[in-house]
Order: structure tokens, then C-alpha cells, then sequence
């Protein structure tokens, strides 16, 4: 379906919306009066919200792991609005598993998901954003980019990977008016540890590794049958109206933390870092080459 006219209103485009935050920021923009494409690996589960704002959403079909599905929801959005002005990449899930053990295609799926997925959206989007010289693109980070969780090692790696290409990516687009921001919420109450954390056994007999995984698995379970605000206590309305925030400032910040556990958790790793830079910091310089170092002194 195409439109007459272009559409007016400034149009989100975000991965992922039949829950989570991805859910709460399409709902939040929509009663904004603003547009967005709705998408989703099932279609179905956004539809209703689609249909309160007909004129002002679009469902699109789009597992970020197909490259063509991307390619295709890309073009539907541009025909159907005419343009598309925020990017929010926030498809994701955690594969919870030992380095030790996860296989080849498990660390695939999890970089195909967190990273390749959102990589392939970027390629796709970025040239129109470049076109219109402005736009904004939010990748969904984590707090856990900053942590090291025994049984995450691949999610965090995931997460760390779109760290880095989201950072090179805001000086990159920064001539063309284009704003990147890393998104790194903490727990928040979704149903993103029901539908997508998924926990594998150890085949390993070593009772350590066993603990770390069930450790896990317990988490996972506690938290899809008695969430809390005191396991995940960020609001999703209240992340969705942070992001919208940040997207209406006009000078927005590279890096947006969300919710207190994620200020502590980022506060904590960088603190960490920090304190091991400073205690072997005579070594480090060592390393210098002699001419560096006359000169220095």
C-alpha cells in the first residue's frame, strides 16, 4: 500500500514491538500523534494496536534475521510514509550458556539477533536518513555491556560488539545530521525473561557449571512466575517517554542509561576498570618505547 502524500508526521521505525519495551515506546509514540511501523516477527500480536491509530501505523512482518524481511519492511515503510526519521533497533534475546559449551549455531543465533540484525537494519535505513540529512537511530544495549554475568558471556559479547559500532557510527553519521544514541536499560518489568532468555543445560559434569547454569534457570523461572519490583524495577512507560526525551532534545547524549539498576551496574563496572588502571598503571606505561619516554621527561 502506498500513500498519496507523504506522511507529515515524524515516523518510528522499530524492530520488535509485540512486547517489551518495544511494545511500551510504540504505544508511548503513537498517543504522541506521531507514526510508527509496527514490526514483528508475528504480525498478529500488534495488530490491535494498529488498528486504534489507523492512520498513523503500519504492521510490517520482519525477523531481523533475514536479511530480506529487513530489506522488504525497509521498503514498505519508505512507500507507505514517505520517509522514516527514528530507528530503534530493539529486537534482541539472551542465550544463557558456558562459553565452554554453547555451540557454534547458538552463538550464531544470539549474533545473528543482537548484532548481525541490527547491522543489516542500519544498512538499510541509513542511506534514506542520509538522503534527508537527519534522523535518529537508538540501539538497544544493556547495562550487562558493563557486567560479567557467569553463563552470559555471549549475550554480554553481543551487546559489547553493538556498543562499539554504535559509538563508531555516531561520529560517522554526525555530518549528515544523523544522531546515534546507545540505549542501556537494567531490568525492567517485561516478559522478556519468559520470551526471550533461554537457558541451556550443561552436558558438563562439573558441579561449578552446574551452578552457574540452574543459578540461571532460577532466575529466568522466579521472574516469569513472581516478577517483581524488586527483581525488575524499571517501568516500561517510563523508559518509553525517557527514549522519546532524548529524541526530542536537541542536543541528545551518546549514551542514555535506564533505570537506577543500570546506573549502579554501569557506576560499579567503570568503577572496576578504573581501579585496575590505576594499580598497575606503572606497567602499563613501562611498555612505552624509550624515545616516548625521553621525551615525555
Amino acid at each position: 500500500m502506498v500513500t498519496s502524500s507523504i506522511c507529515q508526521e515524524r515516523v518510528w521505525f522499530i524492530s520488535g514491538t509485540s512486547s517489551g519495551l518495544g511494545r511500551a515506546l510504540a504505544e508511548a509514540v503513537l498517543e504522541k500523534g506521531e507514526a510508527v511501523v509496527l514490526t514483528a516477527r508475528n504480525p498478529q500480536k500488534v495488530e490491535e494496536l494498529a488498528a486504534k491509530f489507523p492512520d498513523r501505523a503500519l504492521v510490517v512482518q520482519l525477523d531481523v534475521t533475514k536479511p530480506k524481511e529487513v530489506q522488504d519492511a525497509v521498503k514498505q515503510a519508505i512507500d507507505y510514509f514517505g520517509h522514516i526519521d527514528v530507528l530503534v533497533n530493539n529486537a534482541g534475546c539472551k542465550i544463557v550458556g558456558l562459553i565452554e559449551e554453547l555451540s557454534d549455531s547458538e552463538v550464531r543465533r544470539q549474533f545473528d539477533t543482537n548484532f548481525f540484525g541490527v547491522l543489516e537494519t542500519l544498512r538499510a535505513v541509513v542511506p534514506h536518513m542520509r538522503k534527508q540529512r537527519k534522523g535518529h537511530i537508538l540501539n538497544i544495549s544493556s547495562m550487562a555491556s558493563f557486567m560479567a554475568e557467569p553463563g552470559g558471556g555471549f549475550y554480554i559479547a553481543s551487546k559489547l560488539a553493538l556498543e562499539g559500532l554504535s559509538g563508531t557510527l555516531h561520529y560517522e553519521l554526525q555530518p549528515f545530521g544523523i544522531k546515534v544514541i546507545i540505549v542501556e536499560p537494567g531490568n525492567f518489568l517485561t516478559n522478556f525473561p519468559v520470551s526471550s532468555i533461554f537457558v541451556n543445560d550443561t552436558q558438563i559434569e562439573e558441579e561449578e557449571y552446574k551452578a552457574f547454569i540452574n543459578d540461571r534457570r532460577n532466575e529466568v523461572s522466579e521472574r516469569g512466575m513472581e516478577r517483581s519490583r524488586l527483581d525488575e524495577p524499571g517501568d516500561p512507560k517510563k523508559a518509553a517517554l525517557a527514549m522519546i526525551k532524548i529524541v526530542d532534545s536537541e542536543h541528545p547524549i551518546v549514551r542514555l542509561a535506564l533505570g537506577t539498576d543500570a546506573i549502579e551496574s554501569i557506576n560499579y563496572g567503570l568503577e572496576y576498570i578504573k581501579r585496575d588502571l590505576d594499580a598497575w598503571k606503572e606497567l602499563s606505561i613501562s611498555t612505552d618505547c624509550d624515545e616516548v619516554v625521553a621525551n615525555k621527561t
